[in-house]
């Protein structure tokens, strides 16, 4: 008895299974991105030369982990975010979202505070260490805490996600499935069809 393959569902999975093991391809490739990524984020650290602020996203990329500084002309917003201190200890950093004097505008975390704790900040010169994250892809970390703060855990590239390895496993895990339940669907459909 011949053993007929359905053409379409065939087809159909194995554009699934492809689509699925070039994306974890991708993540592997991703992976070894962030990899250098990383390694590139741990040499910024241990660089003391001082890097203008950052005015793009992309710029923010490459300066992320090294010194840098802005004049804070005018605070347009003070916000909290979860943080801790140096310490370890849990609270929220009192981040200020400033116009710089020299146009654009910047965010600097000037320190660590207990939530409930009232904040206010008038601005000026700020140094300190480019952080991810941000409404700008950066936020500028304090080297010296703002009058009434404590100083927060600094920045560490250590805190930044690599999990493209795991993403990479779990799509060829997706495929090796997808071809399982249809070997299986395609086994039982012949021995249905071998019964008188």
């Amino acid at each position: 008895m011949t053993r007929k393959v359905p053409v379409f569902p065939t087809l159909l999975v194995a554009a699934a299974v492809a689509a699925m093991l070039a994306l974890g391809v991708w993540q592997l490739r991703r992976a070894e991105w962030k990899a250098d990524l990383l390694a590139r984020y741990g040499q910024a650290q241990a660089m003391s030369a001082e890097v203008p602020w950052p005015r793009s996203r992309a710029e923010a990329e490459r300066n992320l982990f090294r010194w840098s500084g802005f004049a804070c002309e005018r605070v347009l917003e003070i916000r909290t975010t979860a943080a801790d201190n140096a310490e370890g200890r849990g609270g929220v950093a009192q981040i200020a979202r400033c116009a710089l004097a020299e146009g654009g505008e910047g965010e600097v975390a000037l320190g660590w505070s207990l939530p409930a704790r009232p904040f206010a900040w008038t601005g000026g010169e700020v140094r300190g260490v480019v952080g991810p994250g941000g409404t700008f892809g950066a936020v500028l970390h304090a080297g010296t805490p703002a009058p009434g703060l404590e100083p927060l855990a600094p920045p560490d590239p250590a805190d930044v996600p690599n999990n493209h390895l795991a993403y990479a496993g779990q799509w060829f895990f997706f495929a090796l499935t997808a071809l399982v339940i249809y070997l299986l669907a395609l086994r039982r459909r012949w021995r249905g069809a071998a019964l008188p």
